[in-house]
């Protein structure tokens, strides 16, 4: 995997606003307190499960940003087969570094 360090500020806020859009609380899906980041967190994509173990089950929600050169940014929420949160994942359309991490406004559900 990346490097595990403890979850930033910004992605808890974006981490609770998406799952307050979905209905969903911090009791059904504790947000935990360290991430694995892929690709160096060029794209700002994290994992929550630290161990690389567990596998991929369905997606929580799905939202689109704009990032600051203009180029969109799909943002997606995922959980596991033990139904925990599994990955925020971003994927910007020409791949290239986000420049800027979204604030719960300035993103869009799907």
């Amino acid at each position: 995997m990346g490097q595990i360090r403890n979850i930033k500020p910004e992605e808890i806020l974006l981490v609770q606003s998406l799952l307050k859009t979905l209905g969903a609380t911090e009791k059904q899906f504790p947000i935990p307190t360290e991430v694995d980041e892929y690709e160096d967190g060029k794209m700002g994509s994290i994992s929550f499960c630290t161990d690389g173990s567990v596998q991929y089950l369905d997606d929580l929600i799905q939202v689109e940003y704009i990032d600051n050169d203009g180029v969109e940014v799909v943002i997606t929420l995922t959980k596991d087969v033990n139904k925990k949160l599994l990955d925020l994942d971003f994927w910007k359309k020409d791949f290239s570094k986000l420049l800027k991490y979204p604030t719960p406004e300035e993103v869009k559900v799907v």
